[in-house]
């Protein structure tokens, strides 16, 4: 059978043994963390202990931490939720963000997808509406981070409340949500090697937030429903773990910098986005033009090699990438682009297999146009 490579951590991560443990013992937990006896004492006990490993791993107090089912909810609430009639949002942006409001301001991004500050200053300057602005830490297809300081400079400027989704971010880089001084934040457990259906939004002490879930008095009463327990108890190991992840990056780091030599020296005409600016040390986006997306993606998922065109969010379809498109990507090189992005189980020879597959992808390609030539 041919070894299977998993190389699409931005999607989802593998879950760390810990979590698996933690998620299976609380399984077996009894107690609604609302009730007042002792089994919802206790199922209440394990939230808190979550909450603060959670605001731990952020910089945050526990009181600013709402757990949600995951990044996309916090992204919603925190949009709908933060009572401003404009929203503005950077055009890389992930779709729960863009899709949360109907009409969402696009602010513009340079050709490695950092937002235009400039043009952020003038849109604001246009209107004296309170705004809120949505800039991500990191972006999930090309990795760039962005300059959060400055976003929230500019927008105190003009009264603006930041929100930031810092789902790709955790785990990956130093996050200090105080220090970076933004209003919300969103995040996420499986991303990290968490489980799915978990994530949590930040809201700084003293905003507040409108529930967009009503019916209890759960989270504050800004999130009703019955807590996800199991799925919260693997954050909250998960978050912990992330600070350990976080000594482990120099070494993702060069895997992913040993994958992007091998890719230039296999094929030099290679286009690395994002690659002259700060970006996550586990994310590579490129393209080859003429080497198609999902042709790729299919070739290598049958040599055992999973990575992805883009966003994984669009229900298991290969489109095009509306963050290219912002950076302003020709559309038929943006029809060529996957992502690679590894994580903790990511090793070597990982790599090497990867290039050996991709290579064999460029040796057919290049056959292919031979033949249709002679033909």
């Amino acid at each position: 059978m041919t070894r299977q490579i998993y190389m699409d951590y931005n999607a989802t991560a593998p879950m760390h043994p810990r979590v698996i443990e933690a998620v299976a013992s609380s399984l077996g937990q009894v107690g609604n963390p609302s009730s007042v006896h002792r089994f919802g004492r206790l199922a209440r006990r394990a939230i808190e202990a979550a909450r603060e490993n959670v605001a731990g791993a952020v910089g945050a107090k526990p009181a600013e931490i709402l757990f949600t089912s995951g990044g996309s909810e916090a992204n919603n609430l925190a949009l709908k939720g933060a009572g401003r009639a404009r929203i503005l949002a950077s055009a890389v942006e992930h779709d729960s963000v863009l899709a949360a409001a109907s009409a969402v301001e696009r602010i513009p991004v340079d050709r490695d997808g950092i937002v235009d500050l400039t043009a952020l200053d003038r849109m604001l300057n246009t209107d004296p509406t309170p705004a809120l602005l949505s800039v991500m830490l990191a972006n999930n297809e090309t990795g760039a981070i962005q300059p959060i300081a400055a976003v929230v400079r500019v927008a105190r400027a003009h009264g603006g409340l930041v929100h930031c989704d810092a789902v790709q971010g955790l785990g990956r880089m130093a996050v200090d949500l105080p220090a970076l001084d933004v209003d919300f934040a969103s995040l996420s457990a499986h991303k990290l090697g968490g489980p799915m259906g978990a994530g949590a939004l930040y809201v700084r002490d003293g905003i507040v937030l409108q529930a967009q879930i009503a019916g209890g008095g759960q989270e504050r009463s800004q999130r009703a429903g019955t807590p996800n327990l199991p799925g919260i108890v693997g954050f909250g190991v998960v978050a912990r773990q992330s600070r350990d992840d976080l000594q482990a990056m120099e070494r993702i780091r060069e895997l992913r910098d040993r994958l992007e030599t091998g890719l230039k020296r296999l094929q030099p005409s290679v286009r690395i986005f994002a690659e002259g600016v700060a970006r996550l040390p586990n994310t590579s986006c490129f393209a080859v033009a003429g080497l198609e997306a999902e042709m790729q993606v299919i070739a290598l998922d049958l040599a055992g090699i999973a990575v992805s065109a883009g966003s994984a969010c669009s229900s298991g379809r290969v489109q095009s990438s509306h963050v290219l498109r912002a950076m302003g990507v020709d559309p038929t090189l943006a029809g060529s682009a996957i992502r690679v992005s590894l994580g903790w189980q990511s090793e070597e020879r990982d790599i090497d297999e990867f290039l050996t597959a991709w290579g064999s992808l460029l040796v057919r390609r290049a056959k292919s146009l031979q033949t249709e030539t002679a033909a």
